[in-house]
């Protein structure tokens, strides 16, 4: 009774610390529903307020002097698009002589992938999974073969999940059945509407999965049972990863299961969290690609590749790496190699049975993640 009570108040207190939030007290996170959007040239020093929805021009609108390109991305990389996007500019101009225009638009990956294929007209979309682009291939915005056309199966960074906690890890995590024990509150996004929450709980599930399978059990009920235990001592489900991120920036919850580059881009910036790799977790891949028929219509197809392929050069790479992504390009992976270990017993999308195998299991209408919202056990 003492616990469900704590709990409710924690549950109440994280609730009124994300509203502050959403509705004016962070001007990094924004109203449920609101896209954050921005239209900048390349000579703006900044972009506009992450809260302020810009007026933004018909899409591909150009001259001979300018060109405008429109990204739709996951909420992840804003922070390191506002980097590459000049750099990628200043290299479009010396190339062409024309100067350009971004229209840009951060959203949870699932919430942009849904809105690209219901008609926002990006030319360049970057998400947090593959299946998310698969939405554009059905929506037919982009062909069946993305993956087939680059050395890197269409993919731009990776990353890991990790568990981030608070300076001296005083709850003393290092794995996740550290995340039952009873007075640990847990922070993960919504898996509904954020792709990285989906990597959140693949990577939960999987390492009680494949642990399980090493030692002879039934792997699927005991990662269901960790995962259960974990989500029990979940206080808050946020809207995206950088909404959950944001939250416990404001003090909710003692761990958040995020990605490895989101706590590394903290810790870089002096905020004293600790980084813990569990020695099972999944390796995630993110995708990048031209949204082919949005580009034809806006008669941007060259500048749209032009920019995936700049993305996949040693010198963004660079700057992925340095804000926490790990980099797809081998030299540049080889690099930074000592900054981005590899924990154990890492395990891959693949490992779980691939996508839609996962999909299936784990997110149908009567998967196992929705029996674990609803509390059914075995």
């Amino acid at each position: 009774m003492d616990r469900d009570r704590s709990r409710g108040l924690s549950g109440f207190i994280a609730t009124v610390i994300i509203i502050i939030l959403l509705f004016g007290c962070s001007p990094g996170v924004r109203e449920e529903g609101r896209q954050d959007q921005t239209t900048r040239a390349v000579s703006a020093p900044q972009p506009s307020s992450p809260g302020e929805a810009a007026v933004i021009p018909s899409p591909g609108e150009s001259g001979q002097d300018s060109v405008t390109l429109v990204i739709g991305a996951y909420s992840v990389v804003k922070d390191v698009m506002q980097r590459i996007l000049p750099e990628f500019a200043a290299d479009w101009k010396v190339k062409t002589g024309q100067q350009v225009v971004f229209q840009e638009s951060y959203e949870a990956s699932g919430t942009q992938a849904r809105s690209i294929a219901s008609g926002l007209e990006a030319d360049v979309a970057l998400f947090s999974m593959e299946g998310e682009v698969e939405k554009l291939v059905r929506a037919g915005l982009v062909p069946a073969d993305w993956q087939a056309r680059d050395a890197y199966g269409g993919m731009v960074t990776g990353s890991l999940i990790v568990l981030g906690t608070r300076e001296g890890n005083p709850h003393q995590i290092r794995d996740w059945s550290d995340l039952t024990k009873p007075d640990v509150q847990v922070l993960y996004p919504n898996p509904k509407t954020s792709g990285g929450a989906q990597w959140d709980i693949n990577a939960i599930y999987g390492a009680g999965l494949l642990k399980a399978k090493e030692r002879g059990e039934d792997g699927q009920r005991r990662a269901k049972e960790l995962l259960m235990s974990v989500h029990r001592n979940v206080i808050s489900m946020d809207k995206s990863g950088r909404a959950s991120m944001a939250a416990f920036e404001y003090g909710v919850g003692d761990v958040i299961v995020t990605y490895e580059n989101e706590i590394l881009s903290r810790m870089q910036a002096g905020v004293a969290y600790e980084l813990i790799r569990p020695e099972r977790t999944i390796r995630i891949d993110n995708p990048v690609v031209v949204v082919e028929r949005y580009a034809q219509k806006h008669g941007t197809t060259d500048i749209a590749q032009a920019f995936v392929d700049y993305l996949r050069e040693p010198k963004a790479q660079r700057l992925l790496a340095e804000a926490g992504f790990r980099p797809v390009d081998p030299s540049v992976r080889e690099e930074t190699a000592d900054r981005y270990p590899e924990p154990a017993g890492l395990f891959g999308i693949e490992d779980m049975g691939g996508w839609k195998h996962v999909r299936e299991t784990l997110y149908s209408k009567r998967g196992i993640w929705y029996e674990v919202l609803a509390g059914l056990e075995e």
